[in-house]
């Protein structure tokens, strides 16, 4: 045990200012597990239910590496190719109207420069389709909100879109004819020795217990107060599962339209953005380390071969890339400068590191949803990675300057745990650790 670490991760728990509610990291070197902490609480008030190895959490944009995982699975076995109209898997054309002959591609949607905008709305009732979000005239169109203007052009420009992994979703459930949820459980989930799902209603029993509840200081009249009480922003399920086949609408930009429906009669291939194939994962530390692991071990996970390497290259690569001389995205302050399928790339010194007095490039992506802040890296090259979630903020990320990182522009809870872990273990570590921010 590090007692360096550990005092540095255990001073982050508390109830004001940075501090949380509960977090927990896990840490690996040459490919095996040298350090893990689980402090503070998954559940408040009086049933007050720990942090532990096993807890699950909605992960946020984390999330997206799995949707990727599964859209190159598809790939390999020539189902369908990232360079097909995307429009050819949906239930409606899918093109910009301010560059109307552009087409969109499957790659596109998943590297974000398909010209996609969330809105307000990304994420609409299950007897919906997605084609009232990108049809003009559609219920959810909210006068064009969803795409970019022409000076920001289809397949040139970045910007960080959820409704992206919406139609992704569709677009799986169109090509193998499953529902999203139940296809990723049993063709990928299964393989990685996960049970995690997107639906708390549909958890084992067992597993349901093990469900944490994102918190923040926020009111439902969106007042925060750090010196006030932690009310729950999403899985507040006061221990009683929903009955099978209920879902909750995720739309963290819009908390007014966020209602529970249900999946009878849902068709599939006509809206999987009811699942939040973007932000809506629960899963646990326990299994997010797994799939930690195989990225790791080159798309194998314990003698079980989930993506071939060819397919992780091209996640891992660069399918956009900043160029600050002649702007052709949106860097976010300077936390993402690059973006694959579903990850990015860190450059250690750059303004998107957390490591104050080290270099350290890294592969991956981070997550942040309604108080939840997530990560999972690795050092590419290499078999040193970690992963971390946090389920509570007391202060406002982004509108309170507090929040912003001090040496970096990533948050400030990030750049105290990865800081942390990073000048701890530099040695056995070889200098490795995070990057930032999603918006979901």
């Amino acid at each position: 045990m590090n007692f360096n670490l550990d005092a540095a991760l255990t001073a982050l728990i508390g109830d004001d200012g940075f501090k949380v509610p509960g977090f927990g990291v896990i840490v690996f070197k040459d490919g095996a597990e040298i350090y893990s902490r689980f402090l503070g609480s998954r559940v408040l008030g009086k049933k007050n239910k720990p942090v532990t190895r096993d807890t699950r959490f909605r992960a946020a944009s984390v999330s997206k590496m799995f949707t990727v995982f599964a859209l190159l699975q598809l790939v390999e076995r020539g189902q369908i190719s990232l360079n097909d109209d995307a429009g050819d898997y949906l239930p409606c054309r899918l093109r910009n109207p301010a560059c109307p002959h552009e087409k969109i591609t499957v790659r596109m949607l998943a590297s974000h420069t398909s010209s996609l905008r969330d809105g307000k709305i990304y994420s609409i009732p299950p007897t919906e389709s997605v084609a009232e979000l990108v049809t003009p005239r559609g219920k959810f169109w909210e006068d064009g909100a969803h795409f970019a203007p022409s000076t920001e052009p289809v397949g040139q420009y970045f910007t960080y879109s959820n409704l992206n992994y919406g139609l992704l979703g569709t677009i799986i459930e169109n090509v193998t004819g499953q529902r999203f949820d139940r296809y990723q459980k049993e063709n990928l989930f299964r393989q990685l020795d996960i049970k995690a799902d997107y639906l708390p209603a549909n958890l084992e029993p067992s597993e349901f217990e093990l469900l944490g509840t994102i918190y923040q200081k926020k009111n439902a009249l969106g007042q925060w107060n750090e010196r006030g009480k932690w009310f729950g922003q999403i899985d507040d399920c006061a221990d009683e599962q929903p009955p099978k086949d209920i879902v909750r609408l995720q739309n963290p930009y819009a908390p007014d339209f966020q209602d529970e429906y249900s999946l009878t009669g849902y068709r599939v291939g006509t809206n999987a953005t009811i699942f939040s194939p973007q932000g809506g994962l629960r899963i646990s530390f326990a299994e997010l380390a797994h799939a930690l692991e195989m990225m790791m071990n080159g798309g194998l996970y314990r003698g079980r071969r989930i993506l071939s390497r060819e397919s992780l290259d091209e996640i891992f690569r660069a399918h956009w890339i900043y160029d600050p001389q002649s702007p052709n995205g949106r860097p976010y302050g300077g936390a993402i400068l690059n973006y694959g399928l579903g990850t990015y790339r860190v450059d250690g010194r750059s303004r998107a590191r957390v490591c104050r007095s080290h270099e350290v490039d890294l592969l991956g992506h981070t997550g942040a949803a309604y108080g939840l802040l997530s990560g999972i890296f690795f050092r590419p090259n290499t078999r040193d990675g970690f992963l971390y979630m946090l389920n509570g903020e007391a202060i406002a990320e982004d509108f309170d300057p507090r929040s912003h990182g001090v040496f970096s522009d990533n948050y400030i809870w990030e750049e105290k745990i990865m800081d942390a872990v990073c000048n701890v273990l530099v040695d056995d570590f070889a200098a490795g650790v995070l990057a930032h921010r999603t918006y979901e």
